[in-house]
C-alpha cells in the first residue's frame, strides 16, 4: 500500500485548486459488532483512516452527527421493518440471518449512518462544501423497503435521495451503485419513482441474485449493467463511458449520489472482478461533472483491507481535485 499512497501524496501537490471535501466517520460505526471472521467489520473503518493518513488526505469539513429520525427512515422503509430492525438491535435477541447482524450497538449506527447521508446532503446542497464521502457501517444498498439483508439495516443512500426530494426541493436525483453485488434495496425502494434515477453496475449473476438489464423500472429510471465474471478496468471504465454518462446526461440529475463499494478490486474475497485501486480514482474522475459536481458518496462493500484503503484514498483523492 505505501507504494500507492506515495504516489497520491506526490500527485496531490500538483493542484494547487482543491475542492472542498466533506467527510464522515463516527465511533459509534466501530460498536456495530458483527462478531468474529465477519467480512463487514470495524477494521474496515481502520483500514480506510489509515490509508487517509499515509496518503496525507485531509478533509476540508468534518460532517457532525446526526441521527436520522424516524420520519427520515419511513421515506423508505415499512414501520414493520423499522420497529423489526429496533428489536433486535436493542433486545440483543440474535437475528436469524447470520450475514446480517445487529446488536446493541448496531441501532445508533444505523441511525447515524442514514443521519450523516442526510446532512452530507445537506452540506453539499447549501453549497457548504463541494461534495462529501460517509464512511459508514453498516452499509445499506441491500435493505430493502420491508426486509434486512447482505450486512445492510437501514438503505442509507435512498433514505438522503428522498431527503433530497422532499425536504432539499430538487426534482430529480441520480443514484450510482459500484458496488460489486447489485443494489437490490436500492431499486426495491426507487423502481417506481421517475424522479429518481438508479443505475447500478455489478458482477452478474452474483449475489442477491437480482439486476438483470431487463430490470428498467417502471418509468424506465432503472439501468443495470451487468459485468460478466473477471472483468477489468476497462470494461467498467468504458461501462461508465459508453452507458452511465449518456444515461445521466439525458435525466439530468440536480444531485448524484455514490453508493461505493470497493469490492470488484480483484483482491476483495467476495466477488470476481479485477480492478485496481487506482481504477476508483478513473471512475470517480469520469462522473466528477455529474450534477455539477455535487456529490455524496457512502461507504457499501470492500471487503480486503489493503484493497479497501488504498481503493477509498483514491477515489478521495480525486473527489478533491477541482
Amino acid at each position: 500500500m505505501i507504494g500507492c499512497i506515495a504516489v497520491l501524496r506526490a500527485r496531490k501537490d500538483l493542484f494547487s485548486t482543491m475542492a472542498q471535501m466533506a467527510f464522515f466517520q463516527c465511533d459509534e460505526s466501530q460498536k456495530h459488532n458483527t462478531g468474529a471472521g465477519h467480512p463487514e467489520s470495524a477494521a474496515r473503518m481502520i483500514a480506510i483512516q489509515h490509508a487517509m493518513e499515509a496518503a496525507g488526505i485531509t478533509p476540508a469539513v468534518s460532517i457532525e452527527k446526526r441521527m436520522a429520525s424516524l420520519d427520515d427512515l419511513a421515506r423508505c422503509h415499512t414501520q414493520d421493518h423499522i420497529g423489526l430492525v429496533q428489536k433486535y438491535c436493542l433486545s440483543g435477541e440474535p437475528f436469524p440471518d447470520p450475514d446480517t447482524v445487529m446488536g446493541p450497538g448496531s441501532w445508533d449506527a444505523a441511525l447515524l449512518g442514514a443521519g450523516a447521508a442526510i446532512e452530507a446532503s445537506r452540506l453539499v446542497l447549501e453549497g457548504v462544501c463541494d461534495n462529501a464521502f460517509c464512511a459508514v457501517r453498516p452499509p445499506g444498498h441491500h435493505a430493502e423497503r420491508n426486509k434486512v439483508m447482505g450486512f445492510c439495516l437501514f438503505n442509507n443512500v435512498a433514505i438522503a435521495a428522498r431527503w433530497l426530494r422532499t425536504e432539499g426541493g430538487l426534482k430529480r436525483v441520480a443514484i450510482l451503485d459500484w458496488d460489486v453485488h447489485h443494489g437490490n434495496g436500492t431499486q426495491d425502494i426507487t423502481y417506481s419513482d421517475d424522479s429518481i434515477f438508479y443505475c447500478s453496475l455489478h458482477e452478474y449473476p452474483h449475489y442477491p441474485g437480482t439486476g438483470h438489464p431487463s430490470e428498467r423500472g417502471k418509468k424506465n429510471t432503472n439501468l443495470n449493467i451487468s459485468m460478466s465474471v473477471e472483468c477489468g478496468p476497462d470494461a467498467w471504465l468504458s461501462a461508465i463511458e459508453e452507458d452511465v454518462l449518456p444515461a445521466f446526461e439525458a435525466f439530468d440529475p440536480e444531485f448524484l449520489l455514490i453508493s461505493a463499494g470497493f469490492d470488484a478490486h480483484r483482491l476483495d474475497p467476495l466477488a470476481n472482478q479485477r480492478l485496481e485501486s487506482e481504477t476508483y480514482k478513473e471512475m470517480t474522475r469520469l462522473i466528477k461533472g455529474v450534477a455539477n459536481g455535487r456529490i455524496v458518496s457512502l461507504l457499501e462493500g470492500g471487503y480486503h483491507l489493503q484493497a479497501l484503503g488504498e481503493s477509498v484514498a483514491y477515489h478521495l483523492h480525486e473527489l478533491q481535485q477541482d
